[in-house]
């Protein structure tokens, strides 16, 4: 067993050091109790500031999409941007080649030429495609 003998304390200093407010039984101090509440509208608010976050953090990410699809698609206009230059310089280079018809009529405005390029190596599978889906809608 312990070498110390069974002692009792006074009651004063059991009261101490238990801390202050912890010596009486049956009900506790108004400090205490104002204490816990404070904690429990604090923990309160940081739970609401928590959801808050989080749903700032949800909104922030689908920005962050919504920006990377718009960056993309501001790369792709200044591509196309980027290349007008070119498409009008060979449209000029295209139309001086073509032979300016004589004027009708002198008081007829001479309208430019009509520069299209069409692509006829798929003509004749278009052609038939085009053909079934009429006879299609027709029968």
């Amino acid at each position: 067993m312990s070498g110390y003998p069974n002692r009792s304390f006074p009651s004063h200093m059991r009261q101490q050091s238990m801390g202050p407010g912890m010596g009486s039984i049956g009900g506790q101090s108004p400090a205490l109790v104002a204490r816990v509440n404070e904690k429990k509208a604090e923990l309160e608010n940081l739970k609401e500031l928590r959801d808050l976050s989080a749903a700032v953090a949800t909104q922030m990410e689908a920005l962050e999409q919504k920006l990377a699809t718009l960056s993309d698609g501001t790369e792709a206009i200044a591509l196309v941007f980027a290349n007008w230059h070119n498409v009008l310089r060979a449209i000029n280079m295209a139309s001086a080649k073509i032979p300016k018809p004589a004027p009708e009529a002198e008081d007829a405005v001479p309208l430019p030429q009509t520069l299209v390029r069409i692509p006829t190596e798929h003509a004749p599978a278009l052609q038939a495609h085009a053909e079934g889906a009429t006879e299609e809608e027709s029968g």
